[in-house]
């Protein structure tokens, strides 16, 4: 997708909202575990109902790997249904992928290309041949790790050796990748306080914030320090949406959810 197109859906829904698709059978209505595959079964109908208040959609890819073949295929069935039925939504592997380059190449192969993705989530750790192949796809992009919230983020992106701290190494190095136009970078919602910071140094880039609401993280503060002029945020939730209710009623009740969101991000863009 080009990123004109997302920009176009964000200003025409005023949303910044991104869907997490992270499945786990123990959480998801009982009464679907009886169909043929209840993966994709809760999946589409969590799609169906709340395509019109979000602008792209993100499956953690360790919720099907963890079904072995049967959830891979729920996986490819997944993004095909994403792509043949909303083509304007974003679409996000988060995969976390990051090897030497022949591996990352494959990887790359595998989720950009033969899944058809338009992004995927990358740990940058072994450097620019390990993420360069990620790049080369026209109007794809890599989504690298920046700035996390969770607790071990304090183990090494936050330590300053020289002047910068580790995260903004990351940053300032990436962008004299080859085709570094085509990053994407991970912030999360809970480190706000560095927000201004990282946009002085990727001002245009998009980033994939998760984190808001029940981890902590303000919808507010986001969006006054990370919002540029197209936008430039895609504003992550999961369970709180699709794990709304475990019931019948478990798809408008995510829809509830989700349009929820939007009403307040619509307040800040």
């Amino acid at each position: 997708m080009q990123i004109e197109n997302l920009i176009a859906q964000i200003k025409a829904k005023q949303s910044l909202l991104c869907i997490g698709l992270d499945v786990d059978l123990d959480k998801i209505p009982k009464y679907l575990l009886t169909t043929e595959d209840p993966i994709f079964e809760f999946n589409k109908a969590i799609i169906d109902s709340t395509a019109e208040y979000c602008v792209a959609y993100k499956p953690n890819i360790a919720f099907y790997e963890a079904y072995g073949l049967k959830g891979w295929q729920a996986l490819e069935k997944t993004i095909s249904y994403l792509n043949t039925n909303y083509p304007d939504h974003y679409t996000i592997a988060d995969a976390k992928r990051g090897d030497i380059g022949n591996t990352s190449r494959m990887y790359a192969k595998a989720f950009l290309e033969d899944l058809d993705f338009d992004s995927i989530t990358i740990a940058p750790y072994m450097g620019k041949d390990s993420v360069e192949p990620f790049l080369q796809f026209e109007n794809k992009h890599a989504i690298l790790l920046a700035l996390t919230s969770n607790e071990g983020a304090n183990d090494f992106q936050l330590k300053t050796q020289g002047e910068y701290k580790l995260f903004e190494q990351v940053l300032k190095t990436s962008q004299t990748w080859q085709n570094s136009h085509r990053l994407m970078y991970v912030v999360g919602a809970t480190q706000t306080q560095f927000l201004k910071d990282i946009r002085a140094l990727v001002p245009k880039s998009f980033l994939l914030v998760p984190g808001v609401g029940a981890q902590g993280g303000s919808l507010k503060d986001v969006c006054q320090y990370g919002l540029n002029e197209d936008y430039g945020l895609l504003i992550n939730a999961s369970r709180a949406i699709i794990y709304a209710s475990d019931k019948k009623d478990f798809a408008q009740s995510a829809a509830d959810q989700a349009k929820k969101m939007q009403e307040e991000m619509k307040t800040f863009i």
